[in-house]
Order: structure tokens, then sequence, then C-alpha cells
């Protein structure tokens, strides 16, 4: 991963003024900056500023100047901003779709101490650390608050894993504590993971465990177990200092470290196993790093300051100019962002079980793109936004997709014909025959079904046993339902819609 210098959306200021937080829309739209002036910007895409709103105190009495702010995220549907503060209070405002829309407090969570830390997983609560060491959970629907463990530990920082279904607490007894919302599959525990050698300040949940950093000058990683994995000490080096804040990159393979004026840039080696010895990106007078945010798609990379200056990066490992009409750009190991340069319109490829991708292709009138990665193979419907991952075990140019369906994928290769339904991560259907055609080879799924008739999955293939023998296989039940031997050879076929 490479990060290069993009623009400033915020200048810094003469002396002390503290980036509070920033973070980005799960919908890659906006970007907000928590400002040390208790104020929060709202900038698009390419970083211009387009809205701002001020905050609140929890009780007016106080003064507007009462309380600092530790924590800001938006909501997974991008269309609220959830706030803590330490006046023992979170915020959640309304801030809309469109820019300009009206900013309206919609939650507000009255705590017993000051809150210190915040996440919002995907499809998840808000998730919030205090001083008393209770990590807890907000509900937006009840508007009231749960305690999901508590420790006697203040607690300095969260970070949630890139799938969203589990976080790590990192407390000033510099124990980390793991929490689980369901088992992935990964075997992962919930409890106490590890200690770490200092205040785990700089916390980064990745795919391959946890890295922390401190004040003690050192990066460590840990795996899932809570074992010592790796250690890059810079204790004896002079000119660097405690790492103050860090963020793992959404495909959960590179992880970034801020301390005074530099970036630390670690990249994960899937061939060896290995973090690789950390990239430094020295920025002269950019003072204490306070605030990193990673782009969900993986592209931008956002950086606040002490003295109040905000920084945006891009972030990517490889751009590539596809026939002059997209630009496709590895964002990561296991992701990979496509943009078509008519249109400006971008899709997120990803594979879902952290493959690294080796090649995108443009398929099918440029509306399907063909991602190979190590061990399975991603199509997208590029129109639709439909995308499916399944295992595959590519054989190079034997090859060859067919895209007249639009629901449907097929795969010819050496003799087997593979059916892909876009949106679904499983195989439809697998059937031998040598008559590769199209317009032999027909599929129907779910059509021309209404509420009167709804008769549920009714997926059907018809294809060419032999030149004159047509078969009829139902693709719910994988059975064949009907052989016609015609009498003469067959040069057209399909299965009408219902």
């Amino acid at each position: 991963m490479l990060l290069k210098y993009y623009k400033n959306i915020l200048p810094p200021q003469d002396g002390a003024a503290k980036i509070c937080a920033v973070c980005w829309s799960a919908n890659n739209v906006k970007c907000a900056v928590c400002t040390s002036d208790r104020v929060v910007l709202l900038y698009d895409e390419a970083g211009e500023k387009r809205d701002k709103f001020s905050l609140k105190p929890a009780d007016p009495k106080y003064g507007k100047t009462s309380y600092t702010v530790k924590g800001l995220c938006f909501s997974p549907d991008s269309t609220k901003i959830a706030i803590g503060q330490t006046d023992n209070i979170i915020y959640v405002y309304k801030i809309g779709t469109q820019w300009g829309d009206k900013k309206v407090i919609c939650n507000k969570f009255v705590l017993q101490s000051s809150v210190t830390a915040m996440v919002w997983p995907n499809n998840q609560a808000l998730i919030f650390g205090q001083v008393d060491g209770k990590v807890r959970a907000a509900n937006m629907k009840s508007n009231k608050s749960s305690t999901i463990y508590a420790t006697n530990s203040y607690v300095v920082a969260l970070a949630a894993s890139p799938s969203g279904k589990a976080f790590i607490s990192g407390h000033a007894d510099c124990s980390i504590v793991r929490y689980t919302f369901e088992d992935d599959g990964s075997g992962e525990t919930r409890g106490l993971l590890c200690h770490h050698s200092s205040a785990p300040y700089a916390l980064a949940y990745t795919s391959h465990g946890i890295i922390v950093g401190g004040c003690d000058k050192k990066i460590v990683a840990y795996d899932r177990d809570g074992h010592c994995s790796q250690q890059f000490d810079f204790s004896r080096e002079e000119d660097e200092n405690e790492f103050t804040c860090a963020v793992c990159s959404p495909s959960g393979f590179s992880v970034i470290f801020g301390s005074f004026n530099r970036l630390k840039i670690l990249n994960w080696n899937p061939r060896k196993g290995l973090w690789e010895d950390p990239i430094n990106k020295i920025i002269p007078n950019l003072y204490t790093i306070t605030a990193l945010c990673w782009k969900p798609d993986g592209s931008r990379v956002l950086m606040g300051t002490l003295c109040g200056s905000v920084e945006v990066f891009n972030s990517t490992l490889k751009k590539i100019n596809y026939k002059k009409k997209f630009e496709i750009v590895h964002v990561g190991l296991n992701q990979v962002i496509v943009t078509c340069l008519s249109s400006g319109q971008k899709t997120v490829l990803k594979s879902q079980y952290g493959y690294e991708i080796d090649n995108v292709r443009i398929m099918g009138s440029d509306r399907y793109a063909v991602a190979n990665s190590t061990q399975t193979i991603i199509l997208a419907d590029l129109l639709t936004n439909k995308f499916t991952e399944i295992p595959w075990q590519s054989t190079g140019e034997n090859e060859k997709f067919y895209f007249d369906n639009e629901n449907v994928c097929m795969i010819f290769n050496r003799g087997e014909l593979t059916l892909v339904e876009y949106g679904n991560n499983e195989i439809i259907g697998c059937v031998r025959t040598e008559y590769i055609n199209p317009h032999l080879i027909s599929v129907r799924l779910n059509e021309r079904q209404t509420k009167r008739c709804h008769i549920g999955d009714n997926k059907k293939l018809a294809y060419l046993l032999d030149m004159k023998t047509v078969v009829i296989v139902d693709l719910v039940t994988e059975n064949v339902i009907a052989e016609v031997e015609h009498d003469s050879k067959v040069d057209w076929l399909e299965v009408n819609g219902n």
C-alpha cells in the first residue's frame, strides 16, 4: 500500500487546535471533521466543504466550552452522525441524504461517565467506551444504552473488525478485550485477549489479528489467540515519538500508525504470512497526528493533526487504464475499484474471503466485471450492482464467458457448463455439454411471477445432450425433469418465461 498526497481540506492554525475526530460515511459520499471549536464540517468525495453544524453541551449552564468531543461516527446507512462527548452524553444528529438538509438531534444518550471512544460497525448498534471502564451499546430504536461488559480501567481505544462482526477495546491498564457479535467461523472468542506493554492508544483490528502501538514506541502484532507474532521496536530511534492513533484499511491488509510528523504503513504479505517492515512517510512541520480514517472503498485516507490541519491521501497498490474506458485501481490485495471514465460510476469489487485479486476484466458489452482471485472468481453486474463470488480454480485461456442472459453468467470450461446467478454466492447449476452456443442453452430464473401466481423458486435450464436431444433441468432440485428427442438437428431452443 502506497500513500500519495492528494490535498489539504482544512489549513493548520498558528497554535494548538486539535482535530478531535474524522470519519467517512459508509456510502463513500461524505466525510466529517470535528474541530476543536466543537463544529462538525462536512465534505464531499472530492474534499470540497459542503456543510457544517455546531454541537451543543449536555447542560447549557456550563457553557459551550465545557466539553470536548471524543468520538465521531456515521451510521451504517450514512444518514446520521453520532457525537460522543466528555460531558456524559452522546448526541445522534440526523443529517439527511442531501447537502443542506436540516440537522436535528434524533437520539441522545445521557450517561454516568464520559465517553472516551466510539465505533459503529455495520448492521450493529453504536458501541462506545467510557472513563469508568464500561463498554456499552446504544440502541437507536429504544433510545437506551446497555452495558456489554465492564472493566475497572479507562477505555482508551475501540476498533471494529473489517467484517464488522467483532470489536476490540484497549484499556489504560494495557489490557485488550475482544467481543464478538456472532460466530463468523474464525474461532475467535470473547474476553481478555492479551496485555500490551503500554496503554494501547493506537489500536487496529485486521484480517490477521490485531496490531497495537503506544507510548513505548513499539508496534506489536498479535494473532487471533492473543499471542505476540511480530514486534517492531523503535524505542532507540531519537526522532521517533509515541504512536497516537491507528487505522486499518477496509480490506484488512494494511494499517497506518500516526505519530509526530510521520505515518508508518504496515502491509500484510500473504505469501510469507507476515507483516512487512513499516514504510515511513515523514511530513515536516505536521506535528502530532490526532485522527485517522480510511474511506470505506479503500481509496483515500483522512488525517487530522494537533494544529487543526486535515490532509487527504490517495491509497493505491496499482492503477490500470482498461481500454481507455475504465480505470481499475487496486486499493488493497483483496479490493479493487472499477470506475467508468465516461459516467464516473464507481464499483467496488472485494473478495469476501480475503483472497488476493490478481486481475480484472470488463466484458459483456462493458456491463460486467470478472475478477480472478487466488481461490475464487468474482462476477459483478456494473449496471445493477449485483456481486457474486464463488470458489474457482482458473485454467486460463480455456474459459469462455457468456453474458447473453441478464440474470445468469454462463462459464464454459473443458466441456463443462457452469451457471452463476448474479447476487448468489453459490453455483446454481453445472452440466456436461459440448454445445455452448448461447442459442442452444436457455436459462429462466423466476420470471413472469405475480402475486396471484407465485410458485416459489422456478429456475429451469434447457441444453443439448446431443445434436437432437434436449434436456430440461430443475436448477432448484438439480433433477432432470424432461428429455426431448427431436427428429432433426436442433439449431435454436428456448424455455418460455413461466
